[in-house]
This record gives structure tokens, C-alpha cells and sequence, in this order.
């Protein structure tokens, strides 16, 4: 029965185009296909199709325009912490919160874990692509009436047939197609860490921010209300003399007019000091409330260092996310170049199958059932050349719009810490001019005030003092704010904030519990393995890294 079900299973190959299938005891197939196998893996650790990539010169200043000596210094500083130079226990405990709670961060977070499973994914592709165990039985009723089955000597139209076995297919890596596609998740996972630390960067700004504009709100209200009682007490002595016949009514009109319009300030600044509390509610990712426990109150603007170190234009290549962002998105698309090539060459494949077969169940543990077949595959697109030379031009143009793209984001970031420092420097002089103007008018609203008791002067002349005042001690709180603002730009600017959080969990613990109740996530939240894959890409992408690296590229159950 057993040469029956061999004859027929011989017939089905050659109606595939396949061999005759012969027992593994009889043929040296399996050793020639693990020599030719070894032969492949050794020629393709030394051949990767595509461009190696070379990071391109980026345009970098030799200094920065603005010079001020006694302020902004050449000099390199740590300024992972920046935030603590304005001595401020309150702001120094919203950022913490901030940077353990904010959603925005979270959801960057989780992107990295995402790259590093994506990586685990593309390094899958270098083994074996197939490996599919396979097992079954069926009741076979063959039909006697299909042509070339009239006739043969012996053949059974019913059967049953049990089988076991193992298939397998593996395209082997000759031109580099999968090492140059871990290049590009290896350049990916990096992207997505420069995207966290941005994200890190722009949060502790947007908090610093936020939080100073609460307080130079805090003190322009503070400011208003003493300007209402200044006014208050104009508009008593405005309308006592009207009512005793000294003036007429236009002074007291006046008066009232003025008064009531400080006054309406105080709303407005009350509503904006609430809305400001509802974006750092957002920042720290909790529901809008009252952040005065928080806070400690109302407070003034905090001081700023008298001096600053900027350090050097170049500086901004190393230390900024955003530009390192770019230059991995370069990589990544240098090596998808490479990728796009391996489609013109010849793809070599190793695929095989190892079974047991046998009608009558007990016969499937004897040698006789034993069956394979295994072999080389080569496949070649020869007629699809035009489709896939357009492929690599595609790549190269999104690689050469990369290139611009990176070049901008340096221009850009250069830019803004110019803006930063004009910005900075302007402010601190227009305080010095403010404080001048602000002692000016303050002594000439008292001096309007005491004529116009004595009857020396009319009250326009009170009138026209008192809303200079008011004017000149709004701007000297704003512009005083301004230059902590436009410090917190200028170390936003210079991409600081990010390096406090080096080694340091991407996700909370909270989100790692969730993700493992729904996906064995293993051991990829953990942070000494996210530590060990980020370690081992930063050395995985350039023209020196073609071998193949087995201690870092294995299958990630």
C-alpha cells in the first residue's frame, strides 16, 4: 500500500513540474542545500546594493551675531536643567509633574516602543521567512473517469491519507535588501528617541512659558487694582469738589471715566489668569481645577541669572532633537535607496519540506513514511526594470528632499536662538528705560495730585498723569516678564531639557501594566533592553557597518 501511495504522490509532483519525491535515507539532498546555504550566508556578508551613507554638511555659523559680554557667554554650560536658574520651587515642581504625566509625552513614549518592536519585526526577515508546521488526515475518493486514469494497473480510487511534516522557505540576504531595511528601522528607532527628547524640550518650555505668563498676569492684576485705589481716590476729591461748587461736573466725569476703565481690566486679567491655569492643567495632564495649592498662591515674575552660556553655533547639531530627528529621517531614507536596488538583482531562496505520510496511521512512525524534497529558487524581475528603476529614483528624490529638509531644520534652528538672544538682550534694555519712565510718571502723578487739591492746576492735568501711569507700570511688568520668556525661547532654542531624562523610562509604570494585560510584550518594556537596542543601533547605521552582526540582530520572541 505504501508503494501505491508513493507512486501516486510521485504522479502529483510531476503534474506540479515537481521531481519525484524520494526518502531522505537515499538522497544527499539536505547536506548539499546546508553547504549551499553556508556558501550564500558567507557571499552575502559582503555584498549590500545602494549608497552608504555619509551625513551631509550641514551650513553652521562660526558665532553668534549678537554679542554682549557681560551677559551672554561663548562658553559651553550643562543647561539639562535650565529651568532651575529662576531658583523657583513652584515651577521646578509643575515641570516634574509635567514630565511624568503629560499625555503629549506619554504618546512619544510609546512611539520609541513602537520603532523598537518594528526593529524586532525587519530583523525577523534575515531567518528563515517560512517556517509552517503542518499535520492532518483526509478520506480520499478519487474519481476513475478523469483522463489518464483509465487503465493504471493497480490504482485505488478511495484512500486515506495521514501526514506530519515541516515547510520552509528562505530568501537569502545576497544583496543586502534585509540588512539595508534594518539600517532603516535601526534609523527609525533613533528618529523616534530624538522625537521624545523634542517632545521633552517643548513640554519644559511650554510649562516654563505658561507659568511665567501666570505670573506676570498675577502682577499686572496686582498692578491694576493699585492703579483702581490711586483713581478711587482722585474721583472722592473729583466729586467732593463738584459738590461743593469748586469744579464743575466735567472733572468728577472725567474721573469716573478713567476709573472705570482700569477697572475693567481686572476682569479680563482674571479670566486669562484662569485660562493660563487650564493649559498647565493640560501640560500636567490633569483635568482643569484651581492650581493655587500648586502654586503657593499668587507670586511675582522670578529673576534671571545676570548672566547666560550660549556656547557656539555647532553646539546645536549635537544637542538639538529636532536636528538629530532629521539627520536619522536622511539615514533612513539613504538605506530604503538600498532596498529599492536589491529589486534588480536576482533573489536566491532556499525552501524544503520534511514530512511523514502514510495511509494507515501506525504506519507513519516507520522509515518508509519518512518524505522531503528541498532546493535552490532564484526569481528575476528581468521584464519589470522600468518599474523598478522609477522605485529607486522615487527614493533617491524623497533622499535628495531629505537632504534640504535636514540643511532647513539646521538654518531654522540657528534662527531661533538668534531671535532668542535679540529678543532677550532688547527686552533687558527697554526694562532699564521702563524703570526710568515708570519712577517719572509715578512722581508726576503725585505732583498733579497735590496741585489739583490746592486748585494750582485743572484735573486734565491729573487725568493725563494718572493713565501715563497706568500705561508705563502695565508695560514695566510685561517687558520685565518678557526677558524671563524670552530666556526660557532662547533655552528652548538651544534644545536644552532633554539630557536630564537619559536612561530614564519612556512610559510610566501604569502604561507598561496596560500594554502587558493586553500583548506579551516581554521583555521590551524593560528599560536596560530598551537601553541595550538603542546602544546598538547608534552603531548600526553607516558605510563601515555592512557584516552582519548576529549578537545584535536575533529573533525577538
Amino acid at each position: 500500500m505504501s508503494g501505491q501511495m508513493g507512486e501516486w504522490v510521485n504522479w502529483r509532483f510531476r503534474v506540479m513540474g515537481l521531481s519525484p519525491v524520494r526518502p531522505v535515507s537515499h538522497s544527499p539532498i539536505l547536506p548539499s542545500c546546508l553547504s549551499l546555504a553556508l556558501l550564500t550566508l558567507l557571499l552575502s556578508s559582503c555584498a549590500m546594493v545602494g549608497p552608504n551613507y555619509h551625513q551631509p554638511t550641514a551650513p553652521v555659523a562660526q558665532q553668534w551675531i549678537e554679542t554682549a559680554p557681560l551677559t551672554i557667554e561663548r562658553a559651553t554650560a550643562d543647561i539639562s536643567t535650565w529651568w532651575t536658574v529662576f531658583n523657583d520651587a513652584a515651577l521646578n515642581s509643575l515641570i516634574e509633574t509635567a514630565r511624568k504625566q503629560n499625555l503629549s509625552l506619554h504618546t512619544a513614549g510609546i512611539r520609541v516602543i513602537e520603532a523598537q518592536a518594528r526593529r524586532g519585526l525587519v530583523i525577523g526577515q534575515l531567518f528563515p521567512q517560512q517556517q509552517v508546521g503542518v499535520g492532518g488526515y483526509t478520506r480520499n475518493e478519487l474519481s476513475t473517469q478523469t483522463a489518464n486514469r483509465r487503465g493504471i494497473p493497480g490504482f485505488r480510487s478511495d484512500f486515506d491519507q495521514w501526514q506530519f511534516g515541516l515547510d520552509a522557505t528562505w530568501e537569502l540576504d545576497i544583496w543586502g535588501r534585509f540588512r539595508r531595511g534594518i539600517e532603516v528601522v535601526d534609523a527609525q528607532l533613533l528618529a523616534a528617541v530624538a522625537s521624545y527628547d523634542d517632545a521633552l524640550v517643548s513640554l519644559t518650555a511650554e510649562v516654563a512659558t505658561n507659568y511665567l505668563f501666570l505670573r506676570i498676569l498675577e502682577e499686572r492684576l496686582e498692578v491694576a487694582k493699585t492703579n483702581v485705589t490711586i483713581q478711587q481716590r482722585s474721583f472722592d476729591i473729583a466729586q467732593a469738589k463738584f459738590e461743593g461748587g469748586a469744579v464743575t461736573e466735567l472733572d468728577a466725569a472725567q474721573a469716573a471715566a478713567l476709573l472705570r476703565n482700569t477697572q475693567a481690566q481686572i476682569p479680563e486679567l482674571e479670566t486669562a489668569i484662569r485660562q493660563t491655569q487650564n493649559t498647565l492643567c493640560v501640560l500636567l495632564g490633569i483635568p482643569p481645577r484651581d492650581l493655587q495649592d500648586m502654586l503657593g498662591g499668587a507670586g511675582k515674575v522670578p529673576t534671571t541669572p545676570t548672566t547666560v552660556a550660549v556656547g557656539i553655533p555647532a553646539d546645536l547639531l549635537r544637542r538639538r532633537p529636532d536636528i538629530r530627528r532629521a539627520e536619522r529621517q536622511l539615514a533612513a531614507q539613504s538605506a530604503a535607496i538600498g532596498v529599492a536596488t536589491a529589486d534588480l538583482y536576482p533573489s536566491f531562496s532556499l525552501f524544503g519540506s520534511l514530512a511523514i505520510k502514510a495511509e494507515d496511521f501506525p504506519d507513519l512512525f516507520t522509515t518508509s513514511a519518512l518524505e522531503s524534497f528541498a532546493g535552490p529558487q532564484v526569481r528575476w524581475a528581468i521584464l519589470n526594470y522600468g518599474r523598478i528603476q522609477s522605485n529607486i529614483r522615487v527614493q533617491d528624490a524623497q533622499f535628495q528632499a531629505l537632504i534640504s529638509e535636514y540643511e532647513n531644520t539646521v538654518l531654522r534652528a540657528q534662527k531661533e536662538v538668534e531671535d532668542a538672544i535679540a529678543g532677550y538682550l532688547g527686552v533687558q534694555r527697554q526694562v532699564t528705560f521702563l524703570r526710568g519712565s515708570f519712577a517719572a510718571a509715578t512722581r508726576a502723578v503725585e505732583l498733579a495730585d497735590f496741585q489739583y487739591r490746592e486748585g494750582a492746576t485743572d484735573f486734565t492735568r491729573v487725568l493725563n498723569t494718572q493713565q501715563f501711569l497706568v500705561t508705563e507700570q502695565d508695560r514695566l511688568v510685561a517687558t520685565h516678564g518678557a526677558v524671563a520668556l524670552n530666556l526660557v525661547s532662547l533655552y528652548r532654542a538651544l534644545g536644552g531639557g532633554w539630557e536630564s531624562q537619559i536612561g530614564k523610562e519612556f512610559v510610566s509604570a501604569k502604561t507598561k501594566a496596560q500594554m502587558q494585560e493586553r500583548t506579551q510584550w516581554r521583555d521590551f518594556l524593560l528599560s536596560t533592553e530598551q537601553a541595550a537596542d538603542i546602544k546598538a543601533v547608534a552603531k548600526g547605521t553607516g558605510s563601515d557597518k555592512t557584516q552582519w552582526r548576529w549578537q545584535e540582530w536575533k529573533p525577538r520572541w
